[in-house]
């Protein structure tokens, strides 16, 4: 590997990272740069999870204040989670990536969309995702957690704005909340699809190195000056964040 690659992945990782922490996404940067390099599609997504996974590990700690769920809420959801990602590791171990990826841009399509619309969709709703969340608003939250894990497990780019699409459909409103429990339940999707790699022996260690070091330098600051800008902003960030992957992914599949 010369220099040139060397820093190329590593700056696509501080960029992946802090994406990642910020609204998700991180994938539509580390993903194409990965394959640039010369690493196979199959193995280049696997690889990509790898990095991105320790990124958002080391965003949580930035986020660690905004965490404030029952574990009422959190056991079903984390739960969710491990069987979706572990599940979506196994789906894209055993088919070709080309068919997924012209279903991809409408996965984004929509995942935007209900971002865009989700405070909307949740106004006057007495379901929200609080402490106090229902049994049926739990629930809810669970089998769509379970799609969004799948759908990480497998591919994993823009599964962060899926996450807050369904958070924004479910009656949360704070965007730094949000993101918080975005980043656990990223963490735990991509943890498992992880192990699943490392068992099928479907990583690229030395791009994985590199771009997991600028992972986690973007995904911890990232996520650190994330909190200190306004929610608008944020919220703006992640709409055309969606929108821009969208387009790409259609441009790409189509």
């Amino acid at each position: 590997m010369d220099l040139h690659t060397l820093f190329f992945l590593l700056f696509a990782g501080i960029l992946g990272g802090a994406l990642n922490a910020v609204a998700g996404g991180g994938s539509f940067i580390a993903f194409p740069a990965l394959m640039f390099s010369g690493v196979p599609p199959i193995q280049a997504n696997a690889t990509n999870t790898v990095a991105l996974w320790v990124g958002v590990t080391a965003s949580s700690g930035a986020y660690r204040k905004r965490l404030n769920l029952s574990r009422r809420l959190m056991v079903p959801l984390a739960v969710t989670s491990i069987i979706g990602g572990v599940a979506g590791a196994f789906l894209l171990l055993r088919t070709p990536a080309d068919r997924f990826l012209r279903v991809l841009p409408w996965l984004m399509l929509g995942a935007t969309l209900l971002f865009v619309l989700g405070g909307r969709l949740s106004r006057g709703s007495k379901s929200g995702l609080a402490h106090d969340a229902s049994t049926m608003a739990i629930v809810v939250a669970a089998i769509f957690e379970l799609i969004v894990a799948v759908y990480g497990g497998y591919f994993g780019g823009g599964v962060g704005i899926m996450n807050l699409a369904m958070l924004a459909a479910l009656g949360m409103t704070d965007i730094h909340a949000m993101n918080a429990l975005k980043v656990v339940l990223g963490g735990i999707i991509n943890a498992m699809a992880v192990v699943t790699f490392i068992v099928a022996r479907a990583i690229a260690w030395k791009p994985a190195a590199i771009m997991t070091a600028g992972a986690i330098i973007g995904g911890y600051f990232g996520a650190h000056y994330a909190q200190k800008l306004p929610q608008s902003w944020i919220r703006a960030f992640v709409i055309v964040a969606g929108t821009a992957m969208t387009i790409y992914f259609f441009w790409r599949a189509y």
